[in-house]
């Protein structure tokens, strides 16, 4: 068993810290130090830096995704001056001058040691440690591993921990109080994400900022595991959820849990655009259990304008934290209305835009077109032959709105979108 020795980063510098182990927590760890760029630009988007041995017979390649909104990489493995962990991945990211989100997309893949194979292993935890901030800026950490589980610390009031669509964790600061170094005792700063069975995984991490000024935060993928006192786990496990349209314009809603932890509600939300969601209605939960929970609830839409509804559950815990569901999708009919609609979707949209157009566009002409807020032209895609539902890359486009504009034939719907 590797031995990790500790040292102290610089005061204002937070980490995000992964513990990856192979089988259980006895396992060696992984080791990422001296990289080689393998592909692309050093520290641009693209660039791919290989870390080998890893593990017994197991490489890595850490790929820069995107840097959003005006990020900067500075160091893809910052091991200068005793700073952090020797052995871990240690990143730092320039969050410039401005306010909003900026933030930095990393994935890590896993190879046979000196091939192209791809490596699975059995279990990766990933903890992101010293998410802290100030009073003009805040991090956030979001661990994108496909699903698994997410344990904190009940009843911590530095950070908030969130599921975002079953398959990604987000914790985000929200006192507002820089943590001196990395601080392996400060669990009210962490979060730890589990996942059996992994290739790969993605990692957003990044910082709100509220005012003026550039900051240079720095980062740890750091590998190790730990445990919370008094834990809370996210998910609830809900093994589906349904929403189906009755002929009195109803809607039916449904869910099963196969597992729940301190669950205190479910919120049911809904949007006529799929950004912005309302309270629809509550039901309360079992709170524990380990056993399949089936709850229901109706919502009425016989007074409802609109063509399409978006519904979402958040499941709340007893200390108020909060998860979502993916989001399910219901179309009214409106005989009355002469006018076409498309779907968009995810929206908000990261790197690919879904677009569904009316069953009898299909095999037809049709032209794709996005619009920034200023009303122009920013992508433009036409299909003499459409499918139903077209994807559009839109990873090159300034986050932002966009107006979606479809036309078939002298017909045309539109749709507004978010840009991540």
């Amino acid at each position: 068993m590797k031995t990790f020795v500790s040292f102290k980063l610089i005061t204002g510098m937070a980490a995000l810290a992964f513990c990856v182990n192979l089988c259980a927590q006895s396992a060696p760890g992984l080791i990422f130090k001296d990289p080689t760029l393998i592909s692309g630009t050093d520290k641009q988007v693209n660039a791919v830096y290989l870390f080998e041995d890893i593990a017994s017979g197991v490489d890595a390649t850490v790929s820069v995704d995107s840097l959003i909104n005006g990020a900067e990489l500075k160091k893809i493995d910052d091991n200068s001056g005793g700073l952090g962990y020797l052995n871990a991945l240690q990143p730092e990211v320039k969050i410039p001058n401005g306010t909003g989100l900026s933030y930095a997309v990393f994935t890590v893949r896993f190879y046979e040691a000196n091939t192209t194979n791809i490596k699975m292993l059995d279990v990766i935890q990933g903890t992101a440690l010293d998410i802290d901030g100030n009073l003009s800026l805040k991090e956030f950490v979001e661990i994108g591993m496909g699903g698994g589980t997410a344990t904190y610390q009940t009843g911590t009031i530095d950070i908030s921990v969130l599921q975002l669509l079953l398959n990604k964790f987000k914790g985000q600061n929200i006192l507002g109080i820089e943590r001196t170094g990395i601080d392996t005792a400060a669990l009210g700063n962490m979060f730890t994400v589990t996942k059996n069975y992994i290739t790969s995984f993605s990692v957003k991490f990044g910082a709100t900022t509220l005012a003026s000024g550039s900051s240079n935060r720095q980062f740890s993928l750091y590998m190790k595991g730990f445990n919370y006192i008094n834990t809370s786990t996210l998910p609830v496990k809900l093994k589906s959820f349904d929403a189906n349209l009755r002929p009195d314009n109803k809607v039916d809603l449904k869910w099963i849990t196969s597992s729940e932890i301190n669950v205190s509600h479910f919120v049911v939300e809904k949007s006529t655009d799929g950004t912005y969601f309302s309270d629809a209605g509550i039901v309360f939960a079992y709170g524990s259990s380990s056993e399949d929970k089936t709850y229901t609830f109706t919502d009425n839409l016989a007074n409802t304008q609109d063509a399409i509804i978006y519904y979402r559950l958040r499941s709340v815990d007893v200390d108020q934290r909060s998860q979502f569901s993916g989001t399910r999708i219901i179309k009214i009919n409106k005989k009355s209305e002469n006018y076409v609609t498309i779907l968009t979707y995810p929206n908000p949209a990261n790197s690919e835009l879904h677009i569904t157009v009316p069953p009898n566009w299909q095999g037809k002409r049709i032209v794709y077109e996005l619009f920034n807020a200023s009303g122009q032209a920013a992508k433009r895609r036409e299909n003499a032959n459409s499918s139903q539902t077209e994807t559009l890359n839109i990873s090159n486009l300034a986050p932002g709105f966009y107006l979606v504009r479809v036309s078939c034939l002298g017909e045309i719907a539109q749709q507004k979108i978010i840009k991540n």
